[in-house]
This record gives C-alpha cells, structure tokens and sequence, in this order.
C-alpha cells in the first residue's frame, strides 16, 4: 500500500491514520533553478525522497507536496516559481487544518528549500499549535545533518552544491547531469554565513537580491559551491542519516498522547 496520502481511498487513509497514531509527514519545497546540472524541483523532491522512505519504514502516511517556495532571489532563472511567504503561511495552514479535521494532530514539515523555507514555515506551525492545538516539527536537513557535514567533506551550504548534488546522485541519478555543473565556491564573509553548522557569530539571512544573484548566475550558472566534488557514495551516507534521524522523531511524535 502506497504512503501517498492521494494514492490511498478515504476509508484506507483513516485505518493508515490509526496506525500512524495521528501522525503525518509534509514535506515542502520549491521549484527554483539548481544550476544547469540539477532539475527546478530539487528542494521538493528531496523532502519527499526523506518522506516516503522513513514513511515506509515508519508505516506512517504522507500528504501530496507543496511544490512552490519562497524564491525572490531565483527568478534570476527560467522555471522559478516564487509564492510571498505571507500565502505560504496561509496555504500550509490550511494543509494542517484540514488534515487534522480528518484526524491527524502531530505533523512533521520536511524542509527541502533550506533556511528560506524557515520563516515562514516557523510561522505557520506556530499557528497552527496555538489554534488547533496540534504538535508540529519542522526537520530540515541542514540542521539535522551538522554533525556530519565535516565527516563528508562537504563545503558549507550553497546552492546546488555537493550537498545536494550528491543527494540527487544517490536517490535521483537519472535527473543529474554532473557534466554541465560549474563550481562556484561560497566566498567567505566576516560575521555572515548562511550554513547552520557554522560556529562563529553571524547575521541573520536575508535572501540576496536579484543584482547578486545575476553576478553568481554569470559565473556558474546559478551554483554557489563544488558540485564537481559530488559523489553518489557520500550522497547515500547524508540520505541514511537523514533517514535515521527522521524515524527516531516519527517514533517521538508518535509517543505522545493524541489531542
């Protein structure tokens, strides 16, 4: 039986929903430009490449994707489709509360899109706790994979860097064209760093403006970082521990009474 909530019938889905102890997985994304070795729904699939492997493993069910994300800064591409982070909060609050009138009240939001995502999404859930009285966790892979970035050897967060060229090399080989990647390596700067494993003292991410987006589009094609270092390997160890991390919060959730 699928975990694609829009491939179960109604009377599947509420005996799922049992077993599932309420609980219920969204993942979340974007479709932006990745480069030119990347495909536009990179973010997307790779919350719902997480979703449907520890939901399968987890026995839990998982709601039809929100394809589209904040993405300002990427119209700097063909295929971007950017939604204001103000009809984000109200659509995946919606999702939640029809979701959890059919009786679902813990919900766990896969972030594909990064620290963009974060804002509103923190948003959103924050609501909908407060007004539903439902228990939402946001799981986004640059935070639950800080403690083995450095054993990869990956470079910091970019943009379809090795990080998430590897990922796609591991779960998606067939949409990776790692000959047309360029590298771009992220430049260092004093106080700022838009990765969660840095250490020191930094600003707050705001998303870069067209003007800068152009220049690193003229440079490699949209790219921030080495994708040219990418494996297939090393993608298979980020996605495992993912995997991991992500049934041990199901397993939490699920641990909990139901409202």
């Amino acid at each position: 039986m699928s975990v694609w909530l829009q491939e179960n019938s109604w009377s599947e889905l509420a005996e799922r929903r049992e077993r599932a102890k309420g609980l219920i997985v969204l993942p979340v994304g974007s479709t932006e430009q990745h480069g030119a070795h990347l495909p536009l729904g990179t973010d997307t699939m790779v919350a719902m490449m997480l979703a449907e492997d520890a939901a399968a493993e987890a026995d839990v069910v998982v709601a039809p994707p929100l394809w589209f994300g904040w993405s300002p800064h990427h119209m700097v591409a063909p295929g971007t489709i950017t939604i204001r982070p103000e009809v984000l909060i109200e659509l995946a609050y919606d999702v939640i509360e029809s979701l959890h009138k059919h009786g679902f009240s813990k919900f766990i939001v896969i972030n594909g899109h990064r620290i963009v995502n974060i804002a509103w999404l923190q948003l959103a859930a924050e609501r909908a706790q407060r007004q539903l009285g439902v228990k939402v966790v946001l799981f986004d892979p640059a935070y639950m994979s800080k403690d083995l970035i450095a054993e990869l050897g990956y470079g910091p967060v970019g943009h379809s860097e090795e990080i998430e060229s590897s990922h796609m090399l591991y779960k998606a080989p067939h949409l990776v064209h790692l000959e047309k990647a360029q590298d771009n390596p992220v430049a260092k700067h004093e106080l700022y760093s838009v990765d969660p494993a840095f250490t020191g003292d930094t600003l707050c991410y705001v998303p870069s403006t067209l003007k800068d987006m152009q220049k690193s589009f003229q440079i490699a094609g949209g790219t921030t970082g080495t994708p040219t270092r990418s494996s297939r390997e090393k993608g298979e160890r980020y996605h495992r521990h993912l995997l991991q991390n992500l049934v041990k919060v199901i397993r939490q959730l699920q641990s909990l009474p139901q409202n």
